[in-house]
């Protein structure tokens, strides 16, 4: 797995390449937990996200945008994911904690998930995705 910060003007790019597509999607949803929250995040409670789309692209954009609701409206932080992929079904047990104010305020506030340049792709190599978060 890799996770490359790609410079952009306004926004966060990053580009991942993971050798499943389970482990593409835990990669970049625990770089945008690390840009919001920063790197000191736990995992005592668990809660569920069940998301299903019409291709992997609007797949994983829902999914992340999913995860920034619940983390929005529940003040949760969340530190790791077990995400399994069925076709276009995907199924998300997140582990994390309550946010502590003291622990998690060095990030950037992420207002969404843009769908410009959002690409997922696959090769012999395994999966590469970029994507913008809008802040």
């Amino acid at each position: 797995m890799s996770l490359e910060d790609i410079p952009h003007t306004a926004d966060v790019k990053f580009r991942v390449r993971a050798d499943t597509l389970n482990a593409l999607f835990s990669e970049i949803f625990g770089a945008l937990m690390q840009v919001i929250y920063g790197k000191d995040r736990r995992g005592d409670l668990v809660k569920e996200a069940h998301i299903e789309s019409s291709d992997i692209e609007s797949l994983l954009a829902d999914f992340l945008s999913e995860v920034l609701f619940i983390s929005e409206v529940e003040g949760l932080v969340f530190s790791h994911a077990e995400i399994t992929i069925k076709g276009l079904k995907l199924t998300a047990v997140l582990h994390g904690e309550l946010f502590d104010r003291a622990r998690h305020s060095e990030g950037t506030e992420v207002k969404g998930i843009s769908y410009s340049d959002l690409s997922v792709s696959r090769d012999t190599n395994g999966y590469m995705l970029d994507i913008i978060f809008d802040v």
